[in-house]
């Protein structure tokens, strides 16, 4: 069967209108270099995005818990406290093998049941020992927490950084509502801390599955790395055109400067610095929260992910977010310069 010419033209015009471009965040940012660099009349290069730093290892990420043995809680039995059903919890085999989150929820049951009973126990020894128990415990929560937050496997799949870049348009739902929840998290550890120790933890759960099943921390570092690679992309491009034949003759506008500014609004305006804030927000919802997620817990923390903290979660610090923003800068910088060649420069 053959096909007439017009409609063959007409069948390439449908099929190549479905690919926009400008549809998903790496054809975005390669288009805006490639559409930079036949404006100015120069070559196009793509440089590969910085490496965007990986969790560590769980093994790595995870403390060791102080162990407790006080014999005498054997005793207990026979003044009927709570503490003997809290301790028999931990002992069964189930109680051997506690899931992180449920550890913390019985260090809190042991501590509360510890300091109930103390006061109903006539053994005057047996009731120091009990109280250095609770205060040992309590010592240690720090540790447990860690562990039932950045040392959970659940935390993983949140930080993958296989799952691609976050999505263009993105209407930020899914990472305002993750870092709600990890804020409202920080908020009960900050209270537990600070010794208020009946917080609820029901809701912790329906957290960790979330951090299952969403990517957003990973996708959110994996368009912070791109994006900072082709606005230095861009950047090259205009200082290499800055540096050679002017755009712009004795500040008089001609055609080819009004087709950069043409591009510079329609492409960059319009549609790569509302993905740039995409990215900035997302990481001011989600990655500042867990920002702060591991640095209520800085004394503890273990040294293998301090490295992974500075780099990938403080945005204050000298990471992958202090690396966009000089990238940023250094973008804006140069499209002033060079749109100042013909007066054009554009205003904030």
């Amino acid at each position: 069967m053959t096909v007439s010419r017009p409609l063959l033209v007409v069948v390439l015009a449908i099929a190549l209108g479905g690919c926009d471009p400008f549809d998903g965040p790496e054809s975005l940012m390669d288009e805006y270099v490639a559409r930079t660099a036949r404006v100015l009349d120069l070559e196009a290069e793509l440089s590969v995005p910085a490496p965007v730093p990986g969790m560590p290892r769980r093994r790595l990420r995870q403390l060791d818990v102080p162990s407790l043995q006080i014999d005498m809680l054997g005793f207990l039995s026979l003044y009927g406290c709570q503490l003997q059903f809290v301790v028999g919890e931990r002992n069964s085999v189930l109680g051997r093998v506690m899931q992180p989150l449920n550890r913390l929820r019985y260090e809190l049951r042991f501590i509360q049941a510890a300091r109930d009973c103390v006061p109903e126990i006539d053994n005057e020894e047996l009731a120091q020992s009990v109280a250095e128990a609770a205060d040992s415990k309590e010592q240690s929560l720090p540790v447990v927490i860690w562990n039932a937050t950045w040392g959970v496997e659940e935390v993983e799949p949140l930080f993958t950084r296989s799952k691609g870049y976050l999505p263009v348009d993105s209407t930020g739902v899914t990472t305002a509502s993750l870092g709600q929840d990890v804020r409202r998290l920080n908020g009960t550890i900050e209270a537990i801390l600070g010794g208020q120790l009946g917080e609820d933890l029901g809701f912790v759960g329906a957290i960790h599955q979330q951090w299952q099943s969403q990517h957003r921390a990973g996708q959110v570092l994996n368009s912070a790395a791109l994006a900072t690679a082709r606005l230095e992309d861009v950047a090259d491009l205009l200082v290499q055109r800055l540096d050679g034949r002017p755009l712009c003759i004795g500040g008089k506008e001609n055609e080819q400067a009004r087709i950069v500014r043409s591009m510079f609004f329609s492409i960059y305006i319009e549609k790569v610095q509302s993905y740039l804030a995409d990215i900035r927000r997302a990481r001011n919802e989600l990655l500042e929260p867990l920002s702060e997620l591991a640095s209520l817990q800085a004394d503890v923390m273990p040294e293998a992910f301090k490295g992974f903290h500075e780099e990938a979660l403080e945005v204050d610090g000298e990471g992958i977010w202090h690396r966009l923003d000089q990238a940023t800068d250094r973008h804006t910088s140069a499209w002033q310069d060079l749109l100042d060649q013909c007066g054009m420069r554009p205003s904030a």
